[in-house]
């Protein structure tokens, strides 16, 4: 079981005796794996999770696990849409690696059926690195598509640098889950 702790301001965040614990959990695998998240471009890199948090607010989550351990955290950016209705998102996430396996794979899929739920997107999405294979084998294993391959998109530590897109579409995701679940 997971649980997600929406973060609906940095302030909320920093203040709010029941997520302090969880600052410097989220400030140390932010800083052990953005170079797997981001480029060389990224305006806020040296900001840390005070930044990340200001920026994505009030679309990101902290995840927990049922002990309520801190096991990374995921935001939502790139909207398409307006404010009566949001067509597709790009989901950001980072685990730490105590949670890798199972309880990504399930805390995911929560997740996603949630940002179709309560968000009523049409499609997620989500950028990845060619050489990042275990996110790769997570989306598959999620239902996400690939979708196309950005060649030389961008910069990332200092090497020109492809971006992977896959694709999970609300109609694909509930068809799909309902052969599974019977739902």
């Amino acid at each position: 079981m997971c649980k997600f702790l929406r973060i609906t301001s940095y302030s909320e965040f920093k203040t709010n005796k029941n997520y302090s614990e969880y600052i410097s959990s989220a400030e140390k695998i932010y800083k052990k794996y953005s170079k797997y998240i981001l480029d060389d471009f990224y305006p806020f890199k040296d900001f840390g999770m005070e930044a990340l948090i200001k920026l994505y607010s009030p679309y990101f989550w902290i995840i927990l696990d049922q002990n309520d351990k801190f096991m990374g955290f995921v935001y939502l950016d790139n909207f398409v849409g307006n404010k009566n209705k949001l067509f597709s998102a790009e989901v950001s996430v980072c685990f730490d690696r105590c949670a890798w396996g199972n309880f990504v794979r399930y805390c995911a899929k929560f997740f996603f059926k949630m940002c179709f739920d309560v968000f009523g997107f049409y499609k997620l999405k989500a950028q990845i690195y060619p050489q990042n294979i275990y996110v790769r084998k997570l989306l598959k294993d999620c239902g996400f598509e690939y979708d196309s391959t950005l060649h030389s998109e961008t910069i990332r530590l200092n090497i020109l640098q492809d971006i992977e897109v896959y694709c999970l579409y609300r109609k694909y995701y509930y068809k799909t889950n309902e052969v599974i679940y019977g739902n």
